[in-house]
């Protein structure tokens, strides 16, 4: 063989590599991008679930605190906010934050009437909110876990100049901006 040919075919075999290698990343920024969005469903599939035990929680507190119309309402408007559409997870995590702060409120408003917080369908309404909040924070740290792992390899090289290439974009994370879970507890002996 000459020079000539043994030249060739390195470079055709540098170029079937490169190939292959392009093609790999590429399927991997997809499979990662699948991965986000079917998690961020998941979450919207809770999101929605929170969504519907609402207004059954505010009828049964409404029962026994009639006069608390105020509280009812910022938690309605609160509810219509959080299930409307939102651009992306960061503005989704903003309503659902002031969901949250709402519902604070309204438990503050049963905790006044010890008949209704020993009311059995409180209760079970209470305990199918606080599994659904839990469903929501393990979502929300799977659709994290998966952000990061597709804003990694955007950022890192080589894989960058495929994501450049192909338009592949950072993923937003789904961030609790609840202060009170976000403080650390306070211990005193």
């Amino acid at each position: 063989m000459t020079t000539g040919v043994i030249v060739l075919i390195v470079i055709a075999v540098i170029v079937v590599i490169a190939l292959v290698w392009g093609v790999a990343t590429y399927n991997g920024f997809v499979r990662l991008r699948n991965l986000v969005q079917e998690a961020w469903r998941q979450i919207d599939v809770e999101l929605h679930r929170r969504h519907d035990l609402i207004p059954n929680l505010v009828e049964s507190v409404k029962g026994y605190a009639a006069h608390e119309r105020g509280v009812f309402d910022e938690v309605a408007r609160a509810r219509a906010a959080a299930a409307g559409p939102a651009s992306g997870p960061a503005e989704q995590a903003a309503q659902e934050n002031q969901l949250t702060q709402a519902l604070g409120r309204l438990f503050a408003v049963a905790e006044a009437y010890p008949v209704l917080r020993a009311s059995e369908n409180f209760q079970q309404l209470q305990a199918e909110l606080t599994n659904t909040e839990d469903r929501i924070a393990a979502g929300r740290r799977f659709y994290n876990a998966n952000v990061r792992e597709l804003n990694t390899k955007v950022e890192t090289f080589p894989p960058n100049i495929i994501a450049n290439m192909f338009h592949v974009e950072r993923a937003e994370y789904f961030e609790v901006e609840e202060p009170s879970i976000r403080a650390a507890p306070e211990v005193s002996f």
